[in-house]
């Protein structure tokens, strides 16, 4: 085992993953720039370094100074957490051939995985079905661009093969449309990714988001713990997720997880990494696989008990899986929500100074935050401040559970997102379970239109 991990990430995951070490006893190393020097992982850790100024450019995306942060501190190995550099190719070779080990899957998983065009290919050579769309990156003739979209049928959806987050993707509901919307997605995409690549799918109506966690050893030992439903969305951006999906067929759980570790085994995969669908009716369909630790990770981990942090260092370290598929037991549900500071309906960022900070607690209750009274939020980076997961005999527990905690959370000085989550757990929709992708952001749409003077 590791005795010193660098941790190349801020914020929450940087505070988890800095925990799962200690749990582990092995000494920290926390990378951090000048915005978080006050930051509570940054006082936690055994030894810490700034790397820069603010910007990320300059500091959490600045590879030379990451490693040269683990060559003064004797690190061994680097953990990347999520976003930033988690799921760059470059990064990970970089890590290794400068002697660490890096905490998460191989250099060639994460280029297969990141360019969407060869993950899809790659998933369906593998036997997971794919949603049906170009094969491979849309050409330059107008024409064949249309005669594709034809094929396939709108609504179509045009997106940046190297695209993440979100961002790069834009949906086409007529062919006159078509050709603005690729050369509009390809623009976005070189700006957001160095990468004009795009490629078309179908848009499915109302499909779910379903998505299955898998871990893999490097002795060849595959296992998935189950699958999380993340619906709630605004702009392809998670807001609440749940773990087990609900009203999900056994049978199609069983073949859908199957089907995950199958391909995880022809890539050879290792570490932790996630498998996102779309499901509707009945049927599900890969759309790309996250070769890292998830935000939503802990509702994975309430329902089985896994900690999943702690499994990537053990993987990455050489050690074998601890379990087998048959020992993955699924207990109760779980349910998190993202607290971002930000206006809840606008979703205006609102960075500053916490004044007042009180975390929720109770049985169930479980609150991954880095934030504490006294604290300011800098304005240079994703707004979430924290999670709030609620476990659960049963999902209406869980929910219950919930809403007691949010009412309870006391946080002053800046705005949050608390009030929307209070109300989606009271959305009779969202109760009942099953709401689709597009659900959320048609219900604040006719919200605002309700709320305007006729």
């Amino acid at each position: 085992m590791f005795e010193k991990i660098l941790i190349a990430n801020r914020g929450e995951i940087a505070l988890r993953i800095q925990r799962a070490c200690r749990e582990l006893g092995i000494r920290t190393v926390v990378v951090h720039s000048e915005a978080d020097t006050e930051a509570k992982y940054v006082k936690l850790a055994d030894e810490s370094v700034c790397i820069g100024p603010p910007p990320a450019q300059q500091s959490y995306l600045n590879i030379p100074a990451i490693i040269s942060a683990a060559e003064v501190t004797d690190a061994e190995a680097i953990h990347p957490g999520y976003g930033f550099l988690s799921e760059n190719a470059d990064f990970a070779e970089r890590v290794e051939s400068s002697g660490f080990v890096f905490i998460g899957p191989r250099p060639e998983n994460i280029r297969l995985m990141g360019d969407k065009v060869s993950a899809r290919a790659a998933m369906g050579k593998a036997g997971v079905p794919i949603v049906p769309g170009s094969e491979g990156v849309l050409p330059d003739d107008p024409k064949e661009i249309t005669r594709i979209a034809r094929r396939i049928g709108y609504p179509v959806l045009i997106k940046a093969a190297g695209g993440g987050g979100g961002r790069g993707m834009r949906v086409v509901h007529t062919e006159a449309a078509l050709q603005n919307a690729v050369i509009m997605t390809r623009s976005e995409a070189q700006a957001a990714f160095a990468n004009p690549n795009v490629y078309m799918e179908k848009y499915l109506e109302n499909p779910r988001h379903i998505e299955f966690q898998v871990l893999a050893d490097a002795h060849k030992n595959v296992i998935h713990l189950g699958e999380r439903d993340c619906s709630l969305q605004r702009r392809h951006q998670k807001v609440m997720e749940e773990a087990p999906a609900p009203d999900l067929p056994v049978r199609l759980r069983e073949r859908m997880g199957e089907r995950c570790v199958d391909a995880c085994k022809r890539i050879n995969f290792r570490g932790a990494g996630t498998f996102e669908f779309l499901y509707e009716n009945g049927e599900f369909y890969f759309i790309e696989m996250n070769t890292r630790i998830q935000v939503e990770h802990p509702v994975t981990e309430m329902i089985t008990g896994v900690d999943l942090v702690q499994e990537q260092i053990r993987v990455a370290a050489g050690e074998k899986l601890r379990m087998r598929q048959r020992d993955v037991t699924i207990r109760g549900h779980a349910i998190e929500c993202r607290i971002n500071a930000e206006d809840p309906y606008k979703f205006t960022p609102s960075p500053g100074k916490i004044t007042s900070y009180h975390a929720p607690g109770g049985p169930g209750i479980r609150v991954d935050s880095h934030v504490y009274a006294g604290y300011t939020v800098p304005p240079y980076y994703d707004s979430m401040i924290g999670k709030v997961i609620a476990y659960g005999s049963s999902r209406d527990q869980a929910i219950r559970r919930m809403r007691v905690a949010l009412s309870e959370m006391g946080l002053e000085g800046i705005t949050t997102n608390i009030p929307l989550h209070l109300e989606l757990l009271h959305d009779v929709n969202v109760l009942r379970g099953g709401t689709s992708i597009h659900y959320l952001e048609q219900k604040l749409a006719l919200e605002q239109k309700q709320k305007k003077p006729k």
